[in-house]
């Protein structure tokens, strides 16, 4: 009975050690897409609609063009005044997403209040770009 035990401990052991480095790169990960997507979202909350989609990973930049982008944040953000408070709600990292490449992604979403919108949820997906940073590869508002 107690080999029983001592082996259970030891396995338990071995699978606890095993998940810890992927844990541990897990939560880098989320921390890194959650850094990039608040700079991301100041560029926007400053009005700099170019400047985000120059800073977007480039699997976004290849989706929509600059001008479609910068047209589309003037059509559906601008009338919402500026951002009020912004709070994390969830985030959640994946390999995989609908639509997109395999690779690594956060989504993450904030319930945002604006001066003409009280409630809102953002989300932002930050995806790993091929040169390893973080970036933003989606943004909706709901």
């Amino acid at each position: 009975m107690k080999r029983r035990a001592r082996a259970m401990l030891l396995v338990g052991l071995l699978f606890a050690l095993l998940l810890t480095p992927t844990a541990r790169c897990e939560k880098a990960a989320v921390q890194g897409a959650l850094d990039a997507a608040e700079a991301w979202l100041a560029l926007i909350d400053e009005g700099k609609y170019a400047r985000s989609w120059e800073t977007a990973a480039g699997y976004f930049r290849r989706a929509v063009t600059k001008a479609q982008w910068r047209r589309s944040l003037k059509a559906i953000r601008e009338p919402l005044g500026k951002v009020l408070s912004r709070e994390l709600k969830t985030k959640q990292y994946t390999t995989s997403l609908p639509g997109a490449p395999d690779g690594q992604y956060v989504v993450i979403q904030y319930h945002t209040s604006f001066e003409k919108k009280s409630s809102a949820v953002e989300t932002v997906t930050p995806m790993v770009d091929p040169d390893g940073n973080w970036r933003v590869s989606g943004y909706y508002i709901k």
